[in-house]
């Protein structure tokens, strides 16, 4: 069982280490004389946007609760990146949820910070999203992104009867006390 629990923090700090890394960037930004009028329409109103992360989360929340079908949005924001998680009716068939979540990240395609933004509808995902923004909103962002990474590598790791180490039986299992004393 340790065993396990150590080749999840290994894969967890892994994934973290990736994260950490893709969003810093490592290249330079060749500039591009001919830049198509959409991109520059979204650069101009990034621009005009706050870089601070809370506020571009906060602001994807909105957009996506102003979708017709989203009860909820929480977002957690990294580097360009975004996860956002919308919270449906949850008696509503699969197919009306897939038409929702395109609809949101139809309406982030039209957006400078939601262009690069993953939609879920996982109430699993949703739920751990939400405790990453709390975590965040509590001072916590690398901590609280780290164990809720874990926890979710841990439900994807499959568990392998192979790999499972029964315990030891003690020497007296299963014996009286008294009995050993006798010996």
């Amino acid at each position: 069982m340790k065993w396990n629990r150590s080749i999840v923090w290994a894969i967890a700090a892994l994934l973290a280490a990736l994260l950490t890394l893709g969003s810093a960037g490592c290249g330079t930004k060749s500039a591009r004389p001919e830049a198509a009028p959409r991109a520059q329409a979204l650069n101009e109103t990034a621009n005009e946007l706050s870089r601070n992360p809370q506020q571009v989360a906060a602001h994807l929340e909105s957009l996506a609760r102003g979708i017709e079908g989203v009860q909820n949005a929480n977002c957690v924001v990294f580097g360009k990146y975004a996860i956002v998680g919308i919270d449906v009716d949850e008696k509503m068939e699969r197919t009306q949820v897939g038409t929702i979540k395109y609809a949101v990240a139809e309406a982030f395609r039209k957006d400078p910070y939601g262009i690069d933004a993953l939609v879920t509808a996982d109430i699993d995902m949703g739920q751990r999203l939400r405790e990453i923004r709390a975590d965040i909103r509590n001072g916590r962002p690398i901590s609280g992104f780290t164990d809720e990474l874990a926890d979710i590598v841990g439900r994807l790791v499959p568990q392998i009867p192979r790999n499972i180490v029964p315990p030891r039986e003690p020497e007296n299992y299963g014996t009286h006390p008294a009995e050993n004393l006798q010996r």
